[in-house]
């Protein structure tokens, strides 16, 4: 587009004069015309819009600085953006605020908005919401993928021990990275399942043996069995703390706080056994033994290492505290009145087996949630009245928070796959662009004589763009403008 020495365009008044004479301007933006008045449009002076008003004063130069084209005869500034995006923008000037329309992307709509230079103060907080929560995807989709690029890539400068961290780390926390580390991920699972097996086994009387003193204890082939996996839950911790590039966030992370409750008691148990009968008496020793050997079932949660299904409903029941409550409110209530109601209307039978309101809560709690015990039950005719509501009120209580629970769980778990989908796709693009570039690059060299050498590597850096509309930006430190209309995938 030629400036204004272009002899299609008439001379512009810089003196002002046509800033007073006219009032309003029209602006085509992707095919939709829409005219705007003066009065509107410096309520906001700072507005890309507002400062078409003033450009005309200011030559072609001014002019083409904001927008794509221009037709003097018109007057028709012309933009090559988002109709809809701008649809919702243009409120701002009539309405004071922005609503996003369902089916924008919400990252292409902050982009839009930075474009037609309208502060993000604007848009309502529904909107910025599904905008947050855009951000947040595009971040974890990010720390994924330099994730994997910090796996496969391998600094030279390093020192030796620093590269041998960096692959006990991978072979031990990340089973994908390769066919050993899956087949340490499954014996480490294979133990975790082991050593809850003897834990429960061990308690069959028929496989205890007695002592010399007539006390039971596990069989010595299970406590063998115990020994080993604890040794290698053990080594396993250690390995991982010590290939674990930050120490103290390693130490205070919950699984691995998990994984010391699990093998603690094993060492402390063995400790007072062999150290504690000289400090206390040895029925003492016992009962602390006995305590400490109660904490083994925490290493059932080590299976949420493993299991992507663990950790899914970890989060869901996290997202649901709310929902939770309200079932934990509605239950205490029917509980208090139920049991109330029970313990009056039983109070008339000589037989009664409600002794107290206290007492009652127990049978208002296997009442509500359907259980039934039948160890505790009403005899009169309102009592059983007052049982047949409490239980219908429980289960209409359970049953209201369940669906957003289940919600919680589902959208958590299908956005777990599409990130890791999303993931594997910018790995992808990455590869593609990169043998595009080199590929460019190698023409450029061949065609340096003839071109100057100057087109081959912008052709090359404008592929990097041009390939993917979900570009992420988190990943580069190079900013790319776009001025055509993207599409949000």
């Amino acid at each position: 587009i030629k400036m204004a020495s272009d002899s299609r365009f008439p001379d512009v008044d810089t003196d002002g004069s046509e800033k007073n004479e006219e009032t309003e301007i029209i602006v085509n933006v992707g095919g939709v015309r829409q005219v705007f008045y003066g009065d509107n449009l410096n309520q906001y002076p700072e507005t890309r819009l507002a400062e078409l008003m003033n450009c005309l004063s200011g030559g072609y130069d001014s002019i083409f600085s904001l927008c794509d084209d221009y037709d003097p005869g018109k007057r028709e500034f012309y933009f090559d953006r988002d109709p809809d995006a701008f649809k919702c923008i243009i409120d701002v000037y009539y309405f004071g605020e922005i609503h996003m329309k369902k089916g924008i992307c919400p990252i292409c709509f902050k982009n839009e908005m930075e474009f037609w230079k309208v502060d993000l103060k604007f848009l309502d907080d529904c909107c910025k919401t599904h905008l947050t929560e855009k951000k947040e995807e595009l971040e974890e989709i990010a720390r994924r993928v330099q994730l994997i690029l910090d796996d496969l890539g391998v600094d030279a400068s390093e020192s030796r021990w620093k590269r041998c961290q960096k692959c006990i780390w991978k072979f031990l926390e990340k089973p994908e990275s390769s066919y050993p580390a899956r087949v340490i991920a499954v014996l480490s699972f294979l133990f975790i399942l082991t050593s809850s097996i003897v834990m429960c086994v061990g308690t069959i009387p028929d496989l205890q043996v007695v002592d010399a003193e007539g006390n039971r204890m596990e069989h010595p082939t299970l406590d063998s069995i115990e020994t080993a996996c604890i040794g290698w839950f053990t080594m396993e911790y250690m390995l991982r703390l010590i290939s674990s590039p930050n120490k103290l966030h390693f130490v205070l992370s919950f699984m691995n706080i998990v994984d010391v409750l699990a093998i603690l008691p094993f060492y402390v148990s063995l400790t007072l056994t062999h150290l504690g009968a000289k400090l206390m008496e040895l029925s003492n020793v016992q009962q602390a033994v006995q305590a400490l050997r109660i904490m083994r079932i925490a290493r059932i949660f080590k299976l949420a290492r493993h299991s992507s299904g663990l950790q899914t409903l970890t989060y869901a029941l996290k997202r649901s505290f709310k929902e939770l409550g309200l079932l934990l409110m509605y239950l205490a209530v029917g509980i208090f009145v139920f049991s109330a109601l029970g313990y009056t209307m039983e109070q008339s039978h000589p037989e009664t087996l409600f002794k107290s309101i206290p007492q009652s809560f127990w049978w208002a709690i296997i009442t509500m949630t359907t259980v039934g015990y039948g160890d505790i039950y009403p005899k009169t005719t309102l009592g059983k009245l007052n049982a047949a509501i409490s239980f219908l009120c429980g289960v209409i209580a359970i049953a209201l928070p369940i669906h957003p629970i289940i919600n919680n769980f589902v959208r958590y778990y299908n956005k777990q796959r599409v990130l890791e989908t999303a993931a594997k796709h910018e790995l992808e693009l990455m590869e593609l662009n990169s043998a595009e570039g080199k590929a460019a690059n190698s023409k450029s060299e061949l065609e340096g004589p003839v071109k100057g050498g100057k087109e081959g590597p912008f052709y090359s850096s404008r592929l990097k763009v041009s390939h993917s509309d979900t570009f992420i930006h988190l990943l580069s430190e190079e900013k790319h403008y776009r001025t055509r209309l993207q599409s949000c995938k």
